[in-house]
Formats: C-alpha cells, structure tokens, sequence
C-alpha cells in the first residue's frame, strides 16, 4: 500500500481512447454551421492526427499550444491533442487587442501558435518567437491511418496532477492570470457535474460560449464528453442561430450567460419558438435580471441560477429541479466533491444565514496561477480559494451569491477589472485622475463607465478618450461612458474610492 501514487501522480486517462471504445459509432459532436456531425472514433482519430503532426514540429509534454480560433471541432481536436502528448493547450481571447495578446503571449511562451484563416492579422501580429501555424496545414500534415503513434504514447504519459489547460482571466493589478487546469481537475469537474446535475448519455447541450472561456469546456462539453452525449458546437454565437440550434438539434440541456439570454429572449420568433425538447435551463457568468428570467421561465420548465469561476470548477453548486424556482436567487448546494466556507474578515466561519467571503475546495480546483506563485500564494490558502465573493447559505444547505468583494465588472458576460482599464486610460497625456466602475445595464448586465479627471489647462473629449483606450483595450473592455469632473473623491490615505467615484456619474 505505500507504493501506491498520490491522487497527483496517477495516470491520466486518454479521454477519447476510453470514449472511442465505449461508444465508436454515436455522434459526440455536431457542427451546425456546416450540418457536419463527428462520431467518436471520429474524434479520436482526427486529435491523433493533429497530436503527431504537433510532434512533428517539435511539441513535447509541458509545452504550450496556443490558438486564435473561434469554437469549432479543431479546438476539441488540438485540446485532445495536446492532453495526448501531455502538452499544455492555451486558447485564446480573440476580442483582445494586439497589446493584450501580446501580453499573454509573451508570458505563456508557447511553442506554436495555431490559428484560422479569419484571425491570421490577429495571430500574426502576436506570435512573436513562436511560429504560427494554420490549422488546415496543421491537419493535413498526416493521416491518423498511418500514424503510429506507439513511440509518442510511450514518451508522454500525463498524469492526474499535470496542467493540461490555461485558461486566461482577467487581472485586479491590471494583468491578466493564466488559471492552470490540470488532467485531475477537469476530469474531477466532469464528474461533479454529471453525479450533481443528473447528466446522462442521452443528453444533448449546445456549446455557445467561447471556448476561451472556462463555460466553453467545462459547463457542458468535456462532462456530456464524458457520458457519451452530445455536443452542438456553432462558430460563434448567434441570438437568431441560437433558437435555430434548440428547434433543430432538440437539446435537453441549455446555458448561456446573461447577456446571450436578453439577445435571444428579444428576438422576434423566442415568443413562437419550440423550446420543449429542453428539460432545464441554467444561466451563469453574472446575476440574471429578474425580467428576462420570468420570459424565460414562460418558455422552459426549469430554470436555474449558476455560480462558478475558472479556478475552480466551475460547476460548484446544484440545484435539485423540484427546488428550482422556490428560492429566488439561490445557486443550489454543494456539488459532490466540492467544499465551501463563509468567512469573515477574519477568516473565521461565520453563522449560517450570515454574509461573508466564499472559500471553495475540492479535487476540481486549479493547479494556481502560470508562473504567478505570489498571485497563487495570494488566492489559494491551506487548499482554500478565496473567490473574492460575498456568498450566505441557508438552514437547508442553499448557497446565494450576494455581492462581491472586489470591484470586478461583469459585462455581457465577459470579467473586466477596473485596475486593467484604468491603466490604459492613464496613458492619456491629459489624464491625471481615473476610476473605472460598472454600472447597471439593462442589456449588458454592467456598462464599463470611466470617472476622469483631466491634467489643469487640458481639454479632452469623451470620443478621444474611447478611441486612446481602444487602442490598447478589448472593445468590451472599452467604457461606455467618460465622465469629466474637477476631481476624484479620496480617502484619508489619498487613495481613490471608486464607491464614491460612482456616485459622480
């Protein structure tokens, strides 16, 4: 018994090998653009290709792949790939400008840049040392038929505890953090969510958040992988295609974020649309408005609040059907091998019923931050992260989300942190002053607004301030509004209080 390996040092299971085997012939994945369907030999067989072709440019276990692609069969493709070498797969924001992609580029120093027809101005301007590939040349290099891929299988055996995704978020210093998802947490996030959330073979979800973001792979895709299901994986989201998507392919699984709600819920055929092949319906990324939640409730039989972040899960809760909808705003309780506390400022757990800080544990947490061992420090204490949250739970167990500690904005969906914008406004030569605050948006859930207070005897106008910022800021990160004032409101140590700045506008 005292040979055996820790939970860390384990062998990873080659997802597809397993998959491939127990069900050959049953489609895994749909691709609607192209009304193209994948079964999982299939799957298995296109990954293999891609992982020898990856060897053959000198990719090896631990080394990055980076992607600028939009969602597609070729991202599953290079995310398998690279778990079958024991490569590190990092896909990347395409929204973000060339200075942010740069950054991230630059600190991941990826072996490969793998990219799309559509994104090539994007990836070449960024790839830097690395060199860019397209991924049709990247496929087509080698048929997965003569591939004898027994040498690489020998050499790279990841184990449980190995990075196998880096999942880029945004960052309170004013740079983004790479959250290492390991071989072990993304197969313990599967299995959460599947024993929590009553999945099975026979379920079908729709993919329509970007595969860049953690809900890309981890709501719905790598678990109804898992069990045999099926995923339907359009390019990008469409409100229209959205409800296309749900008559046609009859999922029986839905999520999305806020923003993607209110767009297809304003669309002229939700009202007449065929929704009921759907058995729930979650909704995660931020607070959903409680009137585009009652449209929506008219429409489907369940709906659900979700919470969960990409450094841990991020399927943390679950809420039982028969309790949906009998407790407004609750996330549900604990998924099977997830654990929480609430504390104080203190870190001591406060009382049931009582507010305080959200802490989550559990096998589907991140490895920390790549390369940030003082952000990982930081963040992840005696196996606890601190999620920044303010959360309460009840006397049954139910967990709420109530606010939240740090002063992220959440909009459409997408994390912005003041700090990261505030940075670029301050390049300004006319700036002397910002706070960058959200402030309620019926659309958007939040808009970015700037408070600015300009250098004396400098004049500036709100479009030339937007179009400085654009330059080095993803359009969504981009304020909708500046707002000019003679100063910024301090507190006793000189510091700006952005609370306070809100209340300028």
């Amino acid at each position: 018994m005292r040979n055996l390996p820790s939970i860390g040092e384990e062998r990873a299971p080659h997802w597809l090998d397993r998959l491939a085997s127990l069900w050959p012939g049953r489609i895994a994945l749909t691709h609607p653009d192209s009304d193209t369907h994948f079964t999982y030999v299939e799957l298995k067989r296109r990954a293999d290709a891609v992982a020898g072709s990856l060897a053959q440019r000198g990719v090896n276990a631990g080394d990055r792949v980076a992607a600028v692609m939009y969602n597609g069969v070729e991202m599953v493709d290079l995310f398998f790939a690279c778990g079958r070498l024991g490569a590190i797969f990092v896909p990347l924001n395409w929204r973000l400008s060339d200075r942010e992609l740069q950054f991230i580029l630059d600190d991941v120093e990826p072996r490969i840049v793998v990219s799309e027809p559509e994104l090539f101005d994007v990836s070449r301007s960024c790839s830097g040392k690395a060199p860019l590939v397209g991924f049709a040349d990247l496929a087509g290099e080698l048929d997965a038929a003569s591939l004898d891929m027994k040498q690489t299988m020998e050499n790279a055996v990841p184990r449980m505890g190995q990075p196998w995704l880096i999942l880029y978020t945004g960052g309170t210093t004013g740079t983004p953090k790479g959250a290492v998802l390991t071989h072990g947490s993304i197969a313990w996030n599967a299995i959460n969510t599947n024993v929590s959330w009553g999945l099975s073979e026979r379920d079908v979800g729709p993919c329509f958040t970007p595969m860049f973001h953690t809900g890309g792979w981890n709501v719905f895709t790598l678990p109804l992988l898992m069990l045999g299901g099926r995923v339907v994986l359009p390019r990008k989201f469409d409100a229209a295609q959205a409800i296309a998507i749900v008559e046609s392919e009859r999922p029986t699984i839905l999520f999305m974020v806020p923003t993607m709600f209110q767009l297809v819920a304003e669309e002229p055929d939700f009202e007449s649309a065929d929704f009921s092949s759907l058995r729930w319906v979650i909704s995660g990324g931020a607070p959903l408005p409680e009137p585009i939640a009652a449209r929506w409730r008219s429409k489907v039989s369940i709906f659900k609040q979700g919470y969960g972040l990409t450094e841990v899960g991020p399927n943390n809760f679950a809420t039982p059907d028969e309790e949906a909808g009998k407790r407004p705003g609750t996330v549900g309780r604990l998924t099977y091998f997830a654990h929480a506390r609430i504390v104080d400022i203190s870190g001591h757990d406060v009382p049931t019923g009582e507010r305080g800080e959200l802490l989550l544990a559990g096998p589907h947490m991140c490895a920390g931050y790549w390369d940030q061992p003082q952000a990982t420090a930081d963040a992840i204490k005696d196996g606890w992260f601190h999620t920044g949250d303010i959360a309460r739970c009840d006397d049954d167990e139910f967990y709420y989300i109530v606010d939240r500690k740090k002063d992220m904005i959440i909009t459409g969906g997408e994390n912005v942190y003041p700090t990261e914008v505030e940075t670029v406004v301050y390049e300004h030569t006319s700036v002397r002053e910002v706070a960058v605050v959200g402030v309620p948006h019926s659309v958007w859930g939040e808009e970015v607004v700037a408070v600015v207070a300009l250098k004396p005897g400098c004049r500036v106008t709100e479009d030339e301030l937007r179009e400085h910022t654009r330059k080095g800021l993803a359009r969504y990160k981009v304020p909708k509004r500046f707002i000019i004032v003679d100063d910024l409101p301090k507190s006793s140590a000189g510091k700006i209080v952005r609370a306070e700045a809100r209340r300028l506008i």
